[in-house]
């Protein structure tokens, strides 16, 4: 008999290999950026019907760095981060990846590494996100859990990363924005999953002595609000909000199917 693979660990998985590595910032250029988002909108789309996002007018304010910060439930989450930044925000993404390591590729488009192993070294990548926040053709983004939680857990707990990007961030550059963000899979009329993205309310941050404490439990609840008034909007079929990235073309059974629906079938005559 096999044994199950544990899915979820509370322990971040650099203390579980327990190997030192170095911080390695993001290396983007023009072609390798191309490259990206090519390859990984085509992903998203050889394996979703469709890509719904809404609230996207509450993320960008001219001329204020942004922090965008989300749940991580699965491999999916970067992969939705970076068509979101890139198709529908049109900036580079900046993503604080564990074990960037294994994956070196992905500072091509915008990920840096982060080794939870000791403090010293997170905390090269938590300054280095306030350096990149600044620069607006970038939008930060963050999974303030820290490790991989199931889908819809709750309590939407933090660590206290997201808090001291954002403190520092404001005594840098004076203000920063905060929008939590809501990520679905779901499987809604078709045969193939889609993906649902919502943005919440945008929090506007210009105060540095903010306690750090209560900044991210202010932070903790705003993403636990939005998760959970989208999960209660799909869960009652309100979709019609939602803009579309992509949506894909019936396969030829489903329109044979859709074909079927509209023919009307004459009663049968008792005899």
């Amino acid at each position: 008999m096999s044994v199950e693979e544990k899915l979820y660990s509370d322990i971040p998985p650099t203390k579980l290999r327990n190997k030192e590595e170095k911080f390695k910032p993001a290396k983007t250029n023009k072609f390798w950026l191309t490259i990206a988002s090519m390859f990984f909108y085509n992903m998203l789309q050889n394996r979703f019907y469709a890509f719904r996002y809404k609230g996207a007018e509450n993320v960008i304010e001219k001329g204020v760095p942004t922090i965008i910060f989300a749940p991580h439930c699965n491999w999916w989450d970067g992969i939705v981060l970076y068509n979101t930044t890139h198709r529908i925000f049109k900036k580079e993404i900046r993503l604080m990846v564990e074990e960037l390591n294994r994956f070196p590729l992905l500072r091509r488009g915008g990920a840096y590494s982060v080794n939870k192993k000791s403090p010293q070294s997170a905390m090269k990548a938590l300054q280095y996100s306030v350096d990149v926040v600044g620069d607006l053709k970038n939008l930060l983004c963050i999974f303030p859990q820290g490790i991989i939680r199931p889908p819809h857990f709750r309590p939407i707990e933090f660590q206290t990363g997201l808090a001291y990007i954002a403190q520092n961030a404001v005594k840098k550059y004076g203000r920063v924005n905060l929008v939590p963000m809501a990520i679905d899979y779901s499987f809604l009329r078709d045969n193939r999953p889609e993906v649902l993205v919502e943005f919440g309310q945008r929090i506007e941050l210009s105060d540095p002595k903010i306690d750090r404490k209560s900044l991210t439990h202010i932070l903790e609840r705003s993403l636990q609000e939005t998760c959970d008034n989208q999960f209660h909007s799909i869960a009652n079929g309100e979709i019609e909000d939602y803009k579309i990235l992509f949506k894909q073309h019936l396969k030829w059974y489903r329109r044979i199917e859709q074909r079927l629906k509209r023919i009307d079938v004459p009663p049968v005559a008792d005899v």
